[in-house]
């Protein structure tokens, strides 16, 4: 028989048995579905505060704990048990027998299975081997499960079904849910920081009219009310920078992004990014920021520097290296392209070496990021800014003071994977209508990814806004990063799943 047929068949036959049980417990009187009750201890706490004392030590205090969660292991001897409660941060023994809890409870504890969710309150004790455990004086069932857990030594492991069914990957596999948990510390942690810097959190819109603050292909959606299309934001960049004009002077946002675009380890169409803002910064207090912050993490919520990744030991304890794209690209390659200015040979450069120009491809800093892409990325392993971008792939950015060819930008790339893009943030009102309008002739000429014009932003930089750093991180990756996860879908909970 085919053994997917057969394990269907299998919880097909477990489900009928609960469905019995939860009838058996609506006839003694117990509510299947439970009711509130007060969980006065964590586990993790109980195992932290009571795990050195030894067995007379606990006996001679006697120490009461009422812990809830799901009975995730139960081995029944007669008229005792031991089972394992697991809540969300810790899991104990727990010693359960007729004479202590009485006839009735243990009828109750009887019809019980892995997976219930049930209330326990008792005494802390070791037993003989030293475990520790609470001894139940009073069981409470709260949940009935009428679908039996994935097998325990083995857990979920069918990828398909830990991303689509999260709740199971979280019960399961507890790297799972400590990556969980650690997204949560590590954007608390990015939180504190700023602050502490005196930025202030905001909010901006999820709906926007206009294609603008990075280039990527856009969702498309449908506002009813007022009759028009929108996008689904691909940046927070533009709305935020109207708040420096307004004065709110240091903002940053952590929200979710919609890209239209594809699917791998390493890139979700929807995800989550921190992009910030500061008047009268540049890109070097940027460095200095993002360089800080990622280094705060490491110490604050793991207290540590060096961290395995993609295969790769990385240390966060050293400065992180600055270097241009152009010094990259000829340390590779050897050609330099601060020497060429002529469009058609760096085209034939690329041609040369069989790398792909396509027809919006119409600058020599095209060309300068296609060898950048092709050669360098994949070899940036220790925290890498790479500045000095191409003013082609840039149009939200201060040029460069000496070379008017490139803008005053970095992306910070680890394990050959970007995390970061900041700016000195262009704020010529007039250079950034001819940034805007050179993006349209290279929407004209296939980019699907470049910017629109933007005339209310437009407005507002006419007002003045101040000199300012921008910086944007992606969240996903660096959970990624910290968790030692291979695939973004580790560390979103719900990502999205081919039917």
């Amino acid at each position: 028989m085919d053994e997917n047929i057969q394990n269907k068949e299998n919880i097909q036959e477990q489900t009928l048995v609960r469905m019995e049980k939860l009838q058996k417990l609506k006839d003694k009187g117990v509510k299947p579905y439970g009711e509130r009750f007060e969980v006065k201890d964590k586990i993790v706490d109980l195992v932290k505060k009571y795990q050195d004392m030894d067995k007379e030590q606990l006996h001679e205090v006697e120490i009461r704990a009422t812990i809830a969660g799901r009975l995730v292991a139960k081995r029944d001897k007669g008229k005792i048990a031991f089972i394992n409660v697991e809540d969300r941060d810790g899991n104990i023994q727990v010693y359960v027998k007729k004479d202590i809890i009485g006839e009735e409870a243990f009828e109750i504890f009887k019809l019980s299975d892995i997976g219930d969710i049930i209330g326990i309150d008792g005494v802390i004790m070791k037993t003989n081997t030293g475990e520790l455990t609470i001894k139940c004086e009073k069981y409470t069932h709260l949940t009935k499960s009428l679908r039996p857990l994935p097998e325990k030594y083995h857990g979920l492991t069918n990828i398909e079904d830990r991303y689509r069914k999260r709740y199971l990957d979280l019960i399961s596999n507890k790297e799972s849910k400590e990556n969980a948990i650690y997204r949560t510390k590590i954007i608390r942690e990015l939180q504190h920081y700023f602050d502490s810097l005196g930025f202030i959190e905001v909010e901006t819109p999820v709906l926007s009219p206009i294609l603008g603050g990075a280039a990527a292909r856009p969702f498309i959606t449908h506002h009813n009310a007022l009759d028009r299309d929108f996008y689904l934001r691909i940046a927070t960049e533009l709305n935020l920078k109207r708040l420096l004009v307004g004065g709110l002077e240091r903002v940053y946002e952590i929200g979710r992004i919609f890209r239209n675009e594809g699917m791998d380890t390493k890139h979700s169409p929807e995800f989550t990014t921190v992009e910030l803002y500061q008047a009268y910064a540049d890109l070097r207090d940027m460095m200095s920021l993002m360089e800080n912050a990622i280094k705060n993490i490491a110490k604050n919520v793991f207290d540590r520097y060096e961290f395995e990744w993609n295969g790769q030991t990385i240390d966060l304890s050293k400065p992180f290296k600055v270097v241009t794209m152009v010094d990259l690209v000829k340390e590779k390659t050897g050609i330099d392209f601060d020497k060429i200015t002529d469009f058609e040979e760096a085209k034939k450069l690329a041609l040369e070496r069989n790398i792909e120009v396509l027809p919006h491809h119409t600058g020599v800093g095209h060309i300068l990021n296609l060898f950048f892409d092709t050669y360098c990325e994949d070899e940036l392993i220790q925290p890498t800014f790479v500045c000095r971008y191409p003013v082609e792939m840039s149009p939200l950015t201060k040029l460069c003071d000496d070379d008017s060819r490139y803008v005053d930008r970095y992306e910070l790339y680890i394990c050959g994977c970007e995390f970061a893009n900041a700016y000195s943030e262009l704020n010529d009102p007039l250079d950034q209508k001819e940034r805007f309008i050179n993006q349209l002739k290279e929407r004209k000429l296939g980019n699907d990814e470049a910017n629109e014009i933007d005339y209310d932003f437009l407005e507002a930089l006419e007002y003045g806004m101040p000199p300012a750093g921008g910086v944007g991180l992606g969240i996903d990756r660096l959970v990624m990063f910290f968790t030692n996860s291979a695939s973004i879908r580790d560390v979103i909970l719900f990502p999205h799943m081919r039917d």
